[in-house]
């Protein structure tokens, strides 16, 4: 059953911002009858919009009653989007496609994913877990299907949406039942101007939560733990997570084992090895989360496990995708930062590692506790030239120029050196849009030259 949002169906909308989102956004308004007007600044984003049927009308001469913003226009840093600074003016409300959502469909659940890294693994975790026990559950938000693209649930539904900080700031009235907090790095300073501002914006996901819903927060970077003080001062029920130390009312992962102790005296649920598809550190923290989430939902811990256990993993997230004996071939595209980029390195401990693309702020000092494990890094894009110079001294690097040379330049040197237990990794700590439209873009590519390499060096063993 599709959205109903025939509540707007006598007004005047303005979508603003055309992409994923943006054009499901419009789809679904003018389904239910809503007089829309549709605007992107990007030339391009009007072009598709106007093949498929969609009215384009500048901002400055949109007369909205209701602005649905789409997550990458600005709201108010670096500056305010001109409809922006417009609806404060005429006092037309400013949300986006999850607050729609959230009014359309009022009597399901909702759980909340964000942080800076490990959001999307987490939300398809707790979405697929959901399925495995039986749940009626919608997975998307951030992460693939946009929100207003999904199907309509009632209150026997849940939802399970990815949140980025750009969307949180979007709410007005959305209550998560549950709603996560991951961690948090420096990420998006051109658009929040500083991490208190991001940690502000982060933490709109327990906007508006009673004593009926939870929040799941780590307790493993300072700016979470903030967090933590903040909700606990005001009476929220909380369920700490942590991968370095026990936790009291919560989960917790000491060396391979996760452990529950949210009703009182922790009891042993998941030995996090018996997962396959989430290896590192950084995705006990995700299966860490999931738990709890589901846990919070009313699942019991060894439905909860039987549903970790069987998640088949997520594209571009450390997707083992192929093999030469004992070299992994690993699609990390997703991860555009030091920081995510950093969790891959420290996963595997023979690494031939692709890196670079369009470089993001925050710099490259996460990096180094795992550049041990790296035995030459394979460079591309325009962040080649610095990124070499920072890892000057601390491991071998090539600048490779292309993506499918510094494929051809990493399987060289691992059968040169007859690599066992090894992995040429594709984490490449920085944007795509460089050389490319996305990070799926990026790894869909890494997996076509991969692939092809192998049917020609080693037919029959690609896979």
């Amino acid at each position: 059953m599709h959205l109903d949002l025939s509540m707007y169906d006598d007004q005047n909308v303005a979508v603003v911002g055309l992409g994923k989102s943006g054009l499901a956004t419009a789809r679904a308004l003018i389904a239910s009858g809503a007089t829309i007007a549709c605007w992107d600044d990007s030339e391009k984003a009007r072009e598709k919009a106007q093949d498929v049927g969609l009215p384009l009308t500048p901002p400055d001469r949109m007369d909205p009653s209701l602005v649905v913003l789409s997550p990458g226009v600005p709201l108010t840093h670096p500056a305010p989007h001109p409809i922006v600074t417009k609806a404060k003016h005429t006092g037309a409300p400013v949300i986006g496609d999850i607050e729609l959502l959230y009014r359309a469909c009022p009597s399901a659940t909702y759980v909340g994913v964000t942080g800076t890294n490990g959001k999307s693994t987490t939300t398809a975790l707790i979405g697929h877990i959901l399925r495995q026990a039986g749940r009626r559950a919608e997975i998307g938000g951030n992460l693939g299907v946009p929100a207003l693209a999904l199907e309509s649930l009632g209150s026997d539904g849940i939802y399970v949406l990815e949140m980025s900080s750009y969307q949180l700031e979007l709410l007005r009235s959305t209550v998560f039942n549950v709603g996560v907090l991951l961690n948090l790095t420096p990420d998006h300073l051109d658009r929040h101007g500083d991490m208190e501002n991001y940690l502000a914006a982060k933490e709109h996901i327990f906007d508006r939560q009673g004593p009926d819903e939870a929040a799941v927060i780590s307790l493993d970077d300072d700016y979470c733990e903030k967090a933590f003080v903040r909700l606990s001062a005001m009476g929220r029920r909380i369920l700490p997570i942590s991968v370095k130390r026990p936790v009291q009312g919560g989960v917790y992962v000491r060396d391979d084992s996760l452990f529950e102790s949210i009703d009182g005296s922790p009891f042993w649920a998941l030995r996090i090895s018996s997962v396959p598809k989430l290896p590192g550190k950084h995705n006990a923290q995700n299966i860490a989360a999931a738990f709890a989430a589901c846990r919070a939902l009313g699942l019991d811990a060894g439905e909860t496990c039987a549903g970790i256990r069987s998640f088949p993993g997520l594209a571009h997230r450390q997707e083992i995708f192929a093999e030469l004996g004992g070299l992994k071939f690993v699609n990390d595209s997703k991860a555009t930062n030091a920081e995510a980029a950093a969790r891959a390195l420290a996963s595997f401990e023979r690494i031939y590692w692709i890196a670079g693309g369009r470089e993001k702020e925050g710099g490259y000092a996460p990096l180094l506790p795992h550049i041990g494990h790296v035995r030459r890094a394979f460079l591309i894009g325009e962040a080649a030239a610095t990124l070499s110079a920072f890892l000057r001294g601390k491991c071998d690097t090539e600048q490779c120029g292309d993506l499918k040379t510094a494929v051809f330049k990493a399987l060289t040197l691992a059968m040169d050196e007859g690599a066992q237990d090894a992995a040429i990794l594709l984490s490449p700590a920085c944007a795509s849009f460089d050389q490319f439209a996305s990070f799926e873009a990026r790894g869909d590519a890494f997996k076509a030259v991969v692939t092809n390499v192998l049917r020609t060096a080693a037919p029959g063993k690609d896979g």
